[in-house]
């Protein structure tokens, strides 16, 4: 019943919004993008309305690992990606600083390739406000430590079919970002 009514919603969506334009692009999609928009609407509902649970990863971090040890393992991960870190964002000690107050952990590790950046801009300026690409790390109320980035599935499959060699860096740059939020959270090298 569930599939039905979502397939009932997306097919009243495309009717309504064949007036708007979507015929006239959706053959120009990637092959995944409609899959991708259906998981993120999934998801969206079961969150309750919580886009970010929409549009984003999140892993729990393996208890017992530190944020020293997380950092270790995401740019274990990194090396020989050609993703570069090109910087760190200490959101806690910054709010520390600012109120003097201990605070729960929150960093946000930035990593790009500019060769891919360059093509993903070039594909669509609005690109750019994606970059760089970002894993957030965050403690939890509990002192747990969570992983958080883009759902770059939606960068390489939401939209208009990319060009070949745009779309393996795409890819390239999409695996290697999950790769270091799992290796982040297991701990792994």
């Amino acid at each position: 019943m569930r599939n039905f009514l979502k397939a009932s919603i997306l097919g009243a969506a495309i009717l309504s919004l064949s007036g708007c334009g979507f015929l006239s692009v959706k053959d120009d999609l990637d092959p995944k993008a409609m899959d991708i928009y259906m998981e993120m609407y999934d998801k969206f509902v079961e969150s309750g309305g919580d886009l970010g649970a929409a549009t984003v990863w999140h892993m729990e971090v393996d208890e017992g690992l530190t944020p020293d040890d997380i950092k270790m393992s995401i740019e274990s991960a990194s090396v020989g990606s050609g993703l570069a870190s090109v910087g760190e964002m200490p959101l806690s000690k910054q709010l520390e600083l600012e109120t003097g107050e201990e605070q729960r952990y929150l960093m946000i590790y930035q990593y790009c390739s500019p060769q891919i950046a360059r093509q993903a801009v070039d594909f669509s300026p609005y690109f750019s406000a994606y970059l760089p690409c970002r894993i957030a790390v965050v403690e939890d109320r509990e002192g747990r430590y969570h992983l958080y980035g883009l759902n770059m599935d939606m960068f390489v499959h939401g939209g208009k079919e990319m060009p070949p060699e745009f779309k393996k860096g795409a890819v390239h740059v999409r695996d290697t970002i999950y790769k270091m939020m799992e290796a982040g959270a297991s701990g792994g090298f």
